[in-house]
């Protein structure tokens, strides 16, 4: 198979769900078993006081009755767990498994089973600040938080190794991915650019963590940018290219206001029949206030003794 077949390929189906264990409440079984535990010592001392009686062969019995009553009743309780809201107990029956519990509060299984605790509470994961090349090929560093929980205990626990590194590795994986799909800065309006589309992006990075770590029954709550700047050795260019392209903005629009400012006047000028002027004179107009009205500097006024056209 192809590189590309297998980049395209769909994610494997988890060969595991999460499922419901049998379990019982504890109270009955905690209850049981020290019941049973002083029933079986009761019977060790009854033996004992048979036996100083001279009676070996009902002693023997009795002390014998007591230790299996005692140990079974030892066994039974060894099946109790103790289970705190936001935690769940992956149970296994020799390498088996047999389900999750997720009931909190003093809980009863088979206590052959083994339980593994995990957490289901919600949990963070900030990235490292990591220097990548971005869609221009220009160096930047970003990071990025992740709200994450464990939504299938089965998943978590059989299809990856350690579901945290897992995580950890392929929100990595993501933000880097992400990085380099996307420039920092769009030199056009309409491209999608990191600093200036932070919303859009986000929600691609989330989709894009939920595809990845889907596979180990993780669910991405949210994931924001915490960090995000030009690497150092480029940051001080492209802060004067910013600057230049808020300065040439700044210019546009005051050209834009100048050019509508004398157009108005133009059409006041001529619609009132203040005064009549040719193209020339228009032109000369124009030109003066376009130097007034785009200046940087506040400009000096020359009074006109003469007529209009001197």
């Amino acid at each position: 198979m192809s590189d590309a077949t297998t980049a395209t390929a769909p994610p494997a189906e988890p060969r595991i769900h999460e499922r419901p264990a049998r379990h019982v409440s504890g109270g009955l079984a905690l209850l049981g078993g020290l019941l049973g535990v002083a029933a079986g010592t009761g019977l060790i001392l009854a033996g004992a006081a048979v036996a100083s009686e001279n009676k070996g062969a009902a002693s023997t019995t009795l002390i014998v009755a007591g230790i299996l009553v005692a140990l079974t009743a030892l066994i039974t309780m060894c099946g109790l767990n103790t289970i705190a809201p936001g935690e769940a107990r992956v149970v296994q029956l020799f390498g088996r498994y047999r389900g999750t519990i997720r009931t909190d509060g003093l809980r009863w299984v088979n206590p052959l089973t083994s339980r593994e605790k995990i957490s289901t509470r919600v949990r963070n994961h900030e990235t490292a600040v990591l220097k990548v090349n971005d869609a221009y090929g220009n160096p930047i560093e970003l990071a990025a938080v992740v709200v994450w929980k464990v939504e299938d205990t089965a998943q978590a626990m059989f299809e990856v190794d350690d579901f945290l590194e897992f995580v950890a590795t392929q929100t990595e994986a993501a933000v880097r991915h992400i990085a380099i799909e996307y420039p920092y800065d769009a030199h056009d309006e309409d491209g999608l650019s990191l600093r200036g589309n932070a919303e859009e992006i986000t929600e691609k990075l989330a989709a894009e963590l939920h595809a990845r770590v889907e596979a180990a029954g993780v669910r991405i709550v949210e994931s924001r940018f915490t960090h995000l700047a030009y690497a150092p050795e480029i940051a001080s260019a492209m802060l004067q290219r910013q600057q230049a392209g808020a300065v040439v903005a700044a210019r546009r629009q005051i050209v834009d206001g100048a050019v509508g400012m004398v157009e108005a006047a133009l059409a006041r000028i001529t619609e009132e029949e203040i005064v009549e002027l040719d193209a020339e004179r228009k032109a000369a107009m124009v030109s003066n206030l376009m130097v007034v009205l785009c200046g940087d500097r506040s400009p000096q006024p020359v009074l006109n003794t003469g007529t209009l056209y001197q």
